[in-house]
């Protein structure tokens, strides 16, 4: 990862020159997570590389937020918007105003449930691969034993919830001895993640009765590992701990021995976005209507300190 990352990053091509100047409006969900901030971070980047006047807008993790954001670039006259939607659902309108402004719009790591000729573009990864990408390590993981697993849902609404959800337990279909005994959001943050772990921890017997936890994000694992610990069991080996982003604190904690598995979530939406944007604004080329990223599977075989060491730096 980290030799092609920072290739991505540091290298613009010549085809970049028309973007040079332009305004490009950016609202981000928040900073619910490790890996959003370095999202935000690897965009800021891109845009300053590449000659972008970027307007950022930071949403707290609230829809109104991004809506309004959205409509203020539209007033600004912005070239184009990105947009990372913290729900899928109700974008119609925005969207609508948008491309009546002539404004196109890319999603980034996120979709919405709204007519495809709306968005110029959605870069995200294959989020039920993410999810499937951990169900089947864990199937691997524990063969033929008994496994009861507590899951860590995103955000409520999310397509990343909905997905991550939906890909882990197509992956367990079939194996009976894997089953998801609880099930509660953690709204992709550390802190709730520990919350909702030890509430998980309490009514199983005191964690006993967990195998695995799969979480939807590192943070919300990281959170719920040290719920683990505070129990008194230990996380990685009591516990099995599964998640996905790929953020710098899930390999420490597989360094500590404390996490066994994660699948890899880019942050660097934006290259690919700010590329599309360049082929369209030079001669009309209409981009693929999805940009599929990587969704790479890491365990502790993977050089956890190395993979920690080339990542700290990008934001997280």
């Amino acid at each position: 990862m980290a030799a092609s990352l920072a290739t991505a990053l540091t290298s613009v091509s010549i085809a970049q020159d028309n973007l040079k100047g332009l305004v490009v409006g950016f609202s981000q969900i928040g900073s619910e997570s490790g890996w959003r901030a370095a999202e935000t971070s690897v965009t800021k980047q891109q845009a300053t590389d590449r000659g972008i006047d970027l307007k950022f807008a930071d949403a707290q993790q609230k829809q109104e937020n991004q809506i309004k954001a959205i409509r203020g670039f539209i007033a600004q006259g912005v070239d184009a918007i990105l947009v990372a939607p913290v729900v899928a659902t109700g974008w119609d309108d925005v969207l609508k105003e948008a491309k009546e402004a002539e404004i196109p719009v890319i999603l980034l790591d996120r979709g919405v449930d709204a007519p495809e000729d709306l968005y110029l573009t959605s870069v995200a990864s294959d989020q039920v691969k993410e999810g499937r990408v951990a169900g089947q390590w864990l199937v691997d993981a524990v063969g033929d034993k008994e496994c009861k697993v507590v899951e860590l849902q995103g955000t409520v609404g999310s397509t990343p919830a909905i997905n991550r959800k939906k890909g882990f337990e197509e992956a367990i279909a079939g194996h009976d001895n894997i089953s998801i005994i609880r099930s509660q959001t953690g709204d992709f943050t550390r802190s709730k993640g520990k919350e909702v772990m030890e509430g998980f921890i309490k009514a199983e017997n005191g964690g006993k009765d967990i195998c695995a936890m799969y979480a939807h994000n590192d943070d919300m694992a990281v959170g719920g590992i040290q719920a683990i610990k505070d129990a008194g069991l230990k996380p990685g080996t009591d516990i099995k701990v599964v998640s996905i982003d790929g953020v710098p604190d899930i390999f420490a904690a597989m360094v500590a021995g404390e996490a066994n598995a994660t699948v890899e979530l880019t942050p660097n939406m934006a290259g690919p976005a700010f590329d599309a944007l360049s082929s369209y604004l030079a001669d009309g080329t209409m981009p693929e209507k999805f940009i599929i990223t990587e969704s790479k599977l890491y365990t502790p075989d993977d050089n956890p300190q190395g993979e920690y060491d080339s990542r700290k730096g990008l934001g997280y």
